[in-house]
């Protein structure tokens, strides 16, 4: 029986970045698309912020790339997918299954406190193409990557590291190729996003210091990018776009890519509470990650005034983020204390 994988500092690290980072995009969320209708500032920390953040999903990809395929176990079909795929698609049918009776108490994003079952049917039917909730998104790209995930295995091991560096370059090439919204039947989200996995398994097995200049460089400057790009484009067009901040971008890989050698090379600095702290909401990300959107239902109802009580948003969303990140947290640490419920927060 191989024992498990011992902690690794700085890739708990990055869980808890990436953690924080998701809240706060999901808490700025109401504001994004409210330019010319709300103050200046108003919008600006919002959109700056988000511009910011847009890297979390990105890192825990990166992270899963890292890990798992970095693995040494001998590959067993009914071992990967009752342990390895059910950690993911279990939580994924649970929470489809909450989210989508939550949904019938909803009216365009608005609770209104009385169920409507043919509401609640209707997204649940759909939930095979449409997520139930906006952050499930995560689970319709991230489940296939799990059968994609045995077969990049062996061919990592084989390859040599100039061809790793080449499959890297024409992966960037496919992430620009989309952005300028150049036809190809291979950039697909499946293709994309196995991307984000060869580039955390990459990171993971080498020794990245001589290139962190690089990195810290590239990754600042799309950041940099994304806020002014996002700022600009806004005052051009008179609306958000979030063209310089998705998923499938170069920048958002660049970033993803600093983020991730940086926390390499400085994570293990760390001492004391805070990194005991870091560990303990790493343990519990995915279930904070499943939770959150729950407690935000009110908090996003601009009517509720919840935003209002900070006077500003650049003080608003930062503390509404910390106190959904608490409450999330609690929330888990309790439920993986239930036997029943305990797979759904893994």
């Amino acid at each position: 029986m191989q024992k498990k994988r011992p902690s690794i500092f700085y890739i708990d690290f990055l869980r808890f970045i990436a953690a924080i980072a998701v809240i706060t995009i999901h808490v700025l969320g109401p504001f994004r698309f409210l330019y010319g209708d709300i103050p200046d500032s108003d919008w600006l920390a919002a959109a700056g912020m988000n511009s910011l953040t847009r890297w979390a999903v990105p890192v825990f990809m990166l992270i899963s790339g890292a890990l798992l395929l970095s693995t040494e176990r001998a590959f067993q079909c009914e071992h990967y997918l009752t342990k390895r795929l059910s950690k993911v698609a279990i939580p994924f049918i649970g929470w489809t299954i909450i989210y989508g009776l939550i949904a019938g108490f909803m009216i365009d994003d608005v609770f209104t406190g009385q169920w409507v079952s043919s509401t609640a049917f209707d997204v649940l039917k759909n939930a095979a193409i449409d997520p139930v909730w906006y952050h499930l998104w995560f689970f319709y790209d991230f489940i296939p990557l799990y059968f994609v995930i045995p077969f990049l295995i062996p061919l990592l091991k084989k390859a040599s590291p100039d061809h790793i560096k080449l499959a890297l370059f024409s992966w960037a090439i496919l992430f620009i190729m989309h952005w300028l919204k150049v036809g190809s039947f291979l950039q697909q989200n499946l293709v994309l996003y196995s991307g984000y996995l060869v580039l955390g398994w990459y990171l993971f097995n080498r020794d990245n210091r001589p290139q962190l200049k690089l990195w810290l460089v590239a990754g600042v400057s799309m950041l940099l990018f994304n806020f002014f790009g996002t700022w600009l484009l806004a005052t051009e067009t008179g609306e958000y776009s979030s063209f310089f901040m998705g998923y499938k971008t170069l920048n958002t890989a660049v970033i993803g890519g600093m983020l991730f050698v940086l926390a390499q090379a400085y994570a293990e600095k760390i001492r004391g509470k805070f990194r005991a702290l870091v560990t303990l909401i790493s343990t519990y990300s995915l279930g904070i990650y499943l939770i959150h959107p729950l407690l935000l239902i009110p908090v996003r109802e601009l009517n509720n005034g919840f935003y209002d009580l900070f006077g500003s948003n650049w003080i608003a969303i930062p503390m509404i983020t910390l106190v959904t990140l608490i409450v999330s947290l609690i929330f888990t640490m309790t439920l993986v204390k239930v036997h029943f419920i305990r797979r759904l927060v893994p």
